[in-house]
């Protein structure tokens, strides 16, 4: 239910406008002056999610009032009600905040459609400050998962460069995290809440690179048909990552150390310098220095990319980390349910080289999650490489188990197996598996298989 204020000096269009919108199902309360309003807002820390008032008051007229209203409370809407609507009185009060004026007189009809459309807008913008406390608090650096040397070490170096304007390079093996850190860098930053835009250089071609990084003018190639904003453009004020910044066309290194040395760009097909203010972090899991030495990567560009570079450790060289990564993905995918990792289990994890980094451990976990029974992950769940080190995958190892229940093992991981790569697609598991739907869902329903 919304929390309305009505203000009006005028005691009839005070006391109808209430009535009305109480009998709207909405919370009114009464004020006859902005000044009485102001100072129930600074006496009292009652949220209030509109005020409807009027233009022309005397002692503190309607813009005034709106002034004081939106320091007190920045989130709350404001609705303008005036017999002397103009086009100046207009702009005046949106730069002050107001979202809309309605003209005197009204009827209760026109105003309470104003008010749907100010609940649609302010449904949007909880949702968009929920949406962004949520992504703070996720990638809050105290909240980072990991207690090792080597974890500690890449924090004190985010804690130095996180409000700086510094161009990051950040190197480490595929899977260790380097988008993580980059989002962790840029909602710990003084840029926290302008865009993160994050661009691929290993996905795109020569032409289309340059028309995404810059931006291109209407007519400049063909297919051209009409002007595109880059995302330097999109990003500015913010942050700009460029994953597998290797991968950047050799020839389009120079405009990138221009945009970086200049704060500056052009459009594909433009002449007018467009100012930027943008800080770019940039990712590889290549070597440049080499790729400098081979010819293959601009030294200058090279340098300006490393004035502050972090190395992303991989897993194996940071073991304590496993096991407190083990328990936060199993928390994560277990959504509330209490579950645990055997000791044994756990141990056969921590020796597992995960090649393929936090990533490949974040998928196991998944997995054995989803594999689980009685809340308890166990090594009889763990995959063949897992639990053998160094067996072939295509061997089996059951202990001493019954024909039965080793029959019911297999069938269970290879369903999940199939649920997994389709995505939790039940015809396309069945697809995968060679089996009619309807044997799938039986089968899922007789051993009981968490669906994804």
């Amino acid at each position: 239910m919304l929390k309305i204020f009505v203000v009006d000096d005028e005691r009839i269009v005070r006391v109808t406008t209430a009535d009305d919108l109480r009998d709207a199902g909405y919370a009114v309360r009464e004020f006859a002056s902005g000044q009485a309003a102001i100072q129930y807002l600074s006496d009292t820390d009652e949220e209030v999610d509109l005020i409807i008032t009027d233009l022309k008051m005397p002692h503190m007229d309607g813009l005034e009032f709106l002034a004081k209203a939106k320091q007190l409370r920045p989130n709350t809407f404001v609705l303008l009600m005036t017999a002397f609507a103009t086009v100046d009185t207009a702009v005046q009060a949106m730069k002050l905040g107001a979202y809309d004026y309605i003209s005197k007189p009204f009827n209760i009809e026109e105003l309470l459609l104003s008010i749907e459309r100010i609940k649609e807008v302010k449904e949007v913008k909880d949702e968009n400050r929920q949406l962004r406390t949520q992504v703070q608090k996720k990638f809050d650096t105290k909240n980072f998962v990991g207690n090792s040397e080597e974890t500690r070490k890449v924090f004190e170096l985010v804690e130095i460069i996180a409000n700086k304007d510094t161009t990051v390079l950040i190197t480490g093996e595929t899977g260790t995290g380097k988008e993580m850190l980059t989002n962790i860098i840029h909602f710990n930053s003084n840029r926290s809440k302008k865009p993160l835009v994050k661009v691929s250089c290993a996905i795109l071609s020569r032409e289309i690179f340059e028309s995404e990084l810059f931006g291109h003018e209407k007519g400049a190639f063909t297919g051209a048909e009409k002007q595109k904003i880059g995302r330097f453009e999109l990003a500015n004020s913010g942050t700009l990552y460029l994953d597998d910044i290797d991968d950047m066309p050799f020839d389009l290194q120079v405009k990138l150390l221009r945009a970086l040395e200049e704060g500056e760009i052009e459009r594909v097909g433009g002449t007018e310098t467009i100012k930027i203010d943008v800080r770019v972090i940039a990712s590889t899991k290549k070597d440049l220095k080499q790729m400098v030495a081979e010819g293959k990567f601009r030294e200058d560009l090279f340098y300006r990319l490393n004035v502050f570079p972090i190395s992303l450790p991989p897993l194996r060289e940071r073991p304590n980390d496993i096991e407190l990564l083990s328990r936060y993905f199993v928390e994560e995918f277990s959504q509330g349910v209490k579950m645990d990792i055997h000791p044994e289990a756990m141990e056969l994890i921590k020796r597992h080289p995960f090649s393929g980094n936090v990533r490949e451990l974040k998928n196991l976990m998944e997995r054995l999650v989803l594999l689980a029974s009685n809340g308890l992950i166990d090594k009889n769940i763990l995959p063949i490489d897992v639990r053998f080190p160094g067996k072939q995958h295509t061997c089996f190892y059951f202990d001493n188990k019954p024909l039965d229940e080793i029959m019911r093992e297999v069938e269970t991981n290879a369903i999940t197996d199939a649920l997994l790569r389709s995505g939790g697609n039940k015809a396309k598991a069945a697809q995968i598996l060679q089996v009619p739907a309807s044997t799938l869902k039986s089968r899922i329903e007789k051993l009981s298989i968490k669906t994804p």
